[in-house]
């Protein structure tokens, strides 16, 4: 192995044991499920920000955007970014504050917790329809974190992708499964710090490789997509037609799913005080702009790099990886910052899949397990079957990534998609419109659900068979519209909430 790839592996161990240690400290802070899920409702507005967006934007960001700026032009890329910032604004805008005093006057800790308790459904259908969901699809998408972690040590390094993988996945379920929520969201605020660097890093240095900016500009002219970008409308120019407004409306949709983010919105429920939300929206938005911007423009620089053949590329998503390894080979003190820079690769997998992990580790204990099997248990008992849940569900997605050629920004694309249309609506609704009833909420959660694997697996494939286009559009979009309007009809068809619930309702939009 090359002393550059030493400094590197140094590097990240280094960053991989800190996390470890922080888990640990947070061990005896965790005195109940409330505080392992939760952290006991007691994150600062910094915290709160940058775990919420460093959770929520995963491999994507110094991976996916990047990648897809490159291969298929500033277009998609850009309304896709777009859609997400406006996503993201307006979730901390209209929904935390409001989600935060809710989940705390009605004592929910986990989603499933807040759609029964907020709806007054003792049977717990709701509570299971909801935690049925959240396994189905976070346990494919946490394997989809720990398949890219194999996957990125095996193209680096050469190391086989399955030790990777294990290692990797044992790293984030040791402190995932000791320090619970508050470990995770420390961990994902130093994550975000790490993740920016990698940004700042990557940049300067592929301007400098292609000799100044006056390159990179030019290069972004031959860049696929950059006339489409600008000229949007024009149905006279053949380049607009490749990226039409139909296109547009479909990647603008990715906002739409944060409302329904169960790792994020768990955050809001977790800041100590609610009105410091206004600061960590602030920071939160800054941050989710500047970053994805910095991220397409790396791509930009990549196609500069590519066309200067300073680096040769066969996966547009590797460009971040072939640009730190290109950097590791200018002297030890850089192989360390490339391998910062791949630690900042691994940061955002690993703050995505530990949130992903105690979402789903929640869904089966807290309410299957607490809920339907063993309702009276004792703190220490609840605790324990906690962490045992969130090794079992660590396990099971290790299975699921066990293929090295598994998608992984499918898998995300796809879970995006089915949290964003089964519980985006019914959390809007639920914060929103009082004569919203559990039947209402029920409707929307299995249609909005039912939707998107529909739309995925036999509308979509139609629509390409046949050439047409609104067939092939992001699921998240119709199955989000037809969740609405399941909601309200359902709802309005079917006895109206109790006069306490109205009340309850009304308390929560006064005290907010």
């Amino acid at each position: 192995m090359k002393p550059s790839d030493i400094a590197m592996l140094i590097t990240i161990a280094f960053y991989m044991v800190l996390m470890v240690v922080i888990g640990v400290y947070y061990t005896k802070k965790n005195k109940s499920t409330d505080d392992f899920y939760l952290g006991g409702r007691k994150l600062g507005p910094f915290v709160t920000a940058m775990s919420a967006e460093a959770s929520d934007m995963s491999s994507w960001l110094l991976m996916g955007l990047p990648g897809v700026a490159l291969a298929t032009g500033i277009a998609e890329a850009f309304w896709t970014a777009l859609g997400l910032a406006v996503g993201t604004y307006l979730n901390w805008l209209i929904v935390a504050k409001r989600i935060r005093v809710y989940s705390e006057k009605v004592g929910a800790s986990t989603i499933p917790d807040f759609f029964s308790n907020r709806f007054r459904d003792k049977s717990g259908m709701l509570t299971l329809a909801a935690a049925i969901i959240i396994i189905v699809f976070f346990v494919p998408y946490t394997a989809s974190g720990f398949a890219s972690v194999g996957k990125l040590f095996n193209s680096l390094f050469g190391v086989n992708y399955h030790i990777a993988m294990i290692v990797g996945a044992a790293v984030i379920i040791a402190y995932t499964m000791s320090g619970g929520f508050l470990a995770a969201s420390t961990t994902d605020f130093m994550q975000s710090i790490i993740m920016t660097l990698a940004l700042i890093v990557v940049v300067v240095f592929g301007i400098t490789s292609v000799d100044g900016m006056a390159n990179v500009t030019g290069a972004v002219k031959d860049l696929p997509g950059y006339i489409s970008l600008v000229n949007v409308f024009d149905s006279a120019n053949s380049a607009a037609k490749s990226f039409s407004f139909l296109s547009i409306v479909s990647t603008l949709a990715w906002g739409l799913g944060y409302f329904g983010m169960p790792h994020i919105l768990l955050r809001f429920m977790a800041i100590e005080d609610k009105n410091k939300l206004k600061t960590s929206r602030r920071i939160a938005s800054v941050w989710v702009v500047i970053s994805m911007g910095v991220a397409i423009f790396i791509g930009v620089v990549g196609y500069a790099m590519v066309s200067a053949g300073v680096v040769s590329l066969s996966d547009p998503e590797r460009i971040i990886i072939e640009i730190a390894k290109l950097l590791s080979t200018h002297g030890w003190i850089l192989a360390v910052v490339a391998g910062l820079i791949i630690a900042g690769i691994l940061a955002s997998i690993m703050s995505t899949s530990d949130s992903q992990l105690l979402a789903a580790a929640s869904s089966v204990s807290e309410n299957i397990v607490k809920r339907f099997i063993k309702k009276d248990m004792k703190a220490k008992t609840s605790m324990l079957i906690a962490r045992i849940t969130v090794a079992v569900i660590a396990v099971v997605a290790v299975i699921f990534a066990w293929n090295p050629d598994s998608s992984v920004f499918g898998i995300v694309s796809f879970a995006w998609a089915g949290f964003g249309a089964a519980f985006a609506p019914v959390v809007l609704f639920a914060l929103f419109w009082k004569r919203t009833n559990k039947w209402g909420a029920l409707a929307g959660i299995i249609s909005g659900g039912l939707t998107v694997i529909l739309w995925e697996y036999v509308v979509t494939p139609l629509g390409v068979k046949y050439g047409i286009e609104a067939l092939t559009i992001y699921e998240l979009l119709p199955a989000f519209i037809i969740a609405c309007i399941g909601i309200v009809v359902v709802s309005l068809l079917t006895k109206a909430p109790d006069k306490e619930v109205i009340e309850e309702f009304e308390a929560v939009k006064a005290e907010k």
